[in-house]
């Protein structure tokens, strides 16, 4: 099997040495050519692509336009599974399919990652605590999903999770995108100067992700407004319910509303993925 990664950042370049652990041989690409040059001085990958109709399975790990500029831009063999890594699916498939295409389309998503970026920063084990979501619906070719499931195994992921792309855009607004948003606007908080001494595991914890690459991220939220906004407006809620309490020095509002907060989540993490919209295998 030969194998394109198109994008050689910290992901790219993850994918491409846990494909190598597993024994594979990959190629690969990139925009620039600096991380392409350590790839190869330092054996990530075996070549530099030239011709995509070479491959059979090419993983695409560029933002969500590059992406799709990338795809549009080259020819791949009929039938070759193009796989993208971005943060949103939605969007993606919206693209992929607005035209007859010779490949065949598997979207994923590997939820794992750093707080820094670039392929100096890559790993062969990045992958192994992890979970890659994969996308389908009626349009996506089983044999080529079977494949994508296979290279996940292969790349050391402890789990799979499958479901529709807007399943995944609902969900990652939530995990993903609002926790990203509510770092930042933490760290604009006016104690944020001369707070040395006093922080501790919560104070990392809410500030782990604040230093993300805003264009990037940019890019995602608008292509997931919708899901997101309405995140961002359930926080706003809860906060301000805890707020007007706090303001009436009302306590037994405040243990209600805290009581229920806990055990909810208590509650949720109890439970197993039972949503008929989402499958998990476990690997390993």
């Amino acid at each position: 099997m030969n194998i394109c990664v198109a994008g050689l950042g910290i992901i790219g370049g993850s994918i491409c040495m846990a494909l190598k652990r597993a024994g594979l041989h990959v190629w690969g690409w990139n925009r620039s050519p600096k991380p392409l040059d350590y790839a190869l001085l330092n054996g990530l990958i075996d070549g530099a692509a030239k011709d995509f109709g070479e491959f059979d399975v090419i993983f695409v790990a560029l933002p969500p336009q590059a992406c799709v500029d990338f795809i549009n831009s080259h020819h791949f063999r009929d039938g070759a599974v193009v796989a993208d890594i971005c943060g949103v699916k939605e969007w993606m498939e919206k693209k992929i399919y607005s035209k007859k295409r010779n490949f065949r389309y598997v979207g994923c998503h590997p939820m794992a990652g750093k707080e820094v970026s670039t392929i100096y920063n890559a790993c062969a084990d990045l992958f192994d605590n992890a979970s890659m979501i994969i996308t389908s619906d009626g349009r996506t070719d089983g044999d080529a999903l079977e494949t994508v499931r296979n290279l996940t195994r292969m790349m050391g992921f402890a789990a799979i999770v499958e479901c529709s792309a807007a399943v995944h855009d609902r969900k990652i607004a939530y995990t993903s995108q609002l926790a990203h948003v509510v770092s930042n606007a933490y760290v604009k908080g006016a104690q944020l100067d001369g707070c040395i001494g006093f922080t501790g595991g919560s104070f990392q914890d809410m500030t782990r992700i604040a230093g993300v690459d805003e264009r990037v991220w940019t890019a995602l939220y608008l292509k997931n407004a919708a899901n997101l906004t309405a995140e961002i407006d359930s926080l706003i809620g809860s906060l301000a319910e805890i707020r007007d309490a706090l303001a009436a020095g009302d306590g037994l509002a405040l243990q209600r509303i805290l009581r229920a907060g806990r055990e909810l989540f208590e509650a949720r993490r109890a439970e197993r993925a039972s949503s008929e919209d989402i499958s998990v295998k476990k690997l390993k």
